[in-house]
């Protein structure tokens, strides 16, 4: 297995004062050339935006791209027609391909709205843009890894345009957990969104992450009550 951790406090930062945003590969002003993504996972912004802000509307192509909202109310427009707000507890996922325009505001304007955003090198360009949301059951992912991203149409999480599996647990102290990977030519990129979990000698807390490679399975053992998200993604693409 060969491991390579990713400390919380090496991300990205940028605070425009209406958005607050921590950038684990380079993005936008942050440039790092050792940190440009991990394999065919491109983006993870994890994004604070204040009451009653967003960006505007703004042009995609070629992109699948995912928000997973922590707290508060997003509210989404595109130029497919689509209007809607999502929270905690949903998951959202756009094919940009051909090219769409879309915004995101936070819905209120007396509390912040935070969320994920991220974004995954498709292995098909120029399809179709759509667009797509869930509301997971938490109690799918306590003390158990919920599937909720995958490349196959038709079932209960969303899919993409990749061979790439998303994954969420939050479990409690004490507890471990195993999770076997889809191909032995992919990674996981496991992102602690609260706190602590032992992953081979590596201990990660909240918002650090750890790249996995070179192996079939690991184990996750929960140091004290944790959310993790386990994103596994080819690594050549």
């Amino acid at each position: 297995m060969k491991t390579e951790f990713h400390s919380a406090q090496r991300r990205g930062h940028a605070n425009h004062g209406w958005l607050d945003s921590y950038h684990s590969f380079s993005f936008a002003g942050f440039y790092n050339p050792d940190k440009m993504n991990f394999g065919a996972l491109r983006v993870l912004n994890d994004d604070t935006v204040s009451g009653g802000m967003g960006f505007g509307a703004h042009p995609h192509d070629n992109m699948e791209i995912i928000s997973i909202p922590l707290s508060g109310d997003l509210e989404h427009r595109d130029s497919m027609g689509n209007v809607g707000v999502i929270k905690e507890g949903d998951v959202q996922v756009m094919s940009a391909g051909t090219g769409i325009v879309h915004s995101e505001y936070n819905k209120n304007k007396d509390k912040e709205v935070k969320f994920l955003q991220i974004w995954i090198i498709p292995n098909q360009r120029n399809v179709e843009p759509r667009y797509d949301q869930i509301t997971l059951n938490a109690a799918d992912y306590q003390n158990q890894v919920k599937q909720i991203i995958s490349p196959e149409k038709g079932g209960e999480d969303l899919w993409i345009h990749q061979d790439a599996w998303f994954s969420l647990t939050e479990t409690e102290a004490g507890k471990s957990l195993s999770y076997n990977l889809h191909k032995d030519t992919s990674g996981v990129y496991a992102f602690v969104l609260d706190g602590e979990v032992q992953i081979e000698e590596h201990t990660l807390s909240r918002r650090d992450a750890l790249g996995i490679q070179e192996t079939n399975s690991f184990e996750i053992k929960f140091n004290t009550k944790s959310k993790v998200l386990i994103m596994e993604v080819p690594m050549k693409f």
